[in-house]
């Protein structure tokens, strides 16, 4: 992949399914995420340009299938935008940074905002609080 300095993904080695979920607005099958179990001190961060998305410990198990968490790090890191793809009306999820495909925000979150962002694993990576090491989703 050419190197575009407008698109902040060609500075990455992306997966196919990396890709699919970021770029081309994509879902990974449920259950099938890299990070959907992952219960480790940490801070997750957009996998295209690494800015911080969510703490580890606003991560809690909504049974939907994809990592779940209730706020992200700042109400500025995330993009809101309406999606009335698959004749639903949600809204999408997208890194502030690069407008990487992140997934969906749902009003039906626990205490204390009620929301619930499902997110794609593939769209993350998590460093470790304790030893910094990273995991791409």
């Amino acid at each position: 992949m050419a190197n575009d300095p407008k698109d902040p993904s060609s500075s990455v080695q992306l997966t196919e399914i990396q890709h699919y979920v970021t770029q081309e607005r994509g879902t990974e099958r449920p259950y099938t995420g890299k990070l959907l179990h992952n219960k480790r001190d940490g801070i997750y961060h957009c996998l295209v340009c690494n800015a911080p998305l969510f703490y580890s410990d606003t991560k809690y198990d909504s049974g939907c299938g994809w990592p779940s968490f209730y706020q992200p790090v700042t109400h500025d890191a995330i993009t809101y935008l309406t999606d009335n793809t698959h004749n639903m009306e949600r809204v999408e999820i997208r890194c502030s940074n690069c407008d990487a495909h992140l997934g969906h925000v749902f009003p039906d979150g626990p205490e204390p905002t009620g929301d619930r962002y499902c997110v794609n694993s593939a769209s993350m990576s998590f460093i470790d609080g304790e030893n910094g090491e990273k995991t791409a989703g």
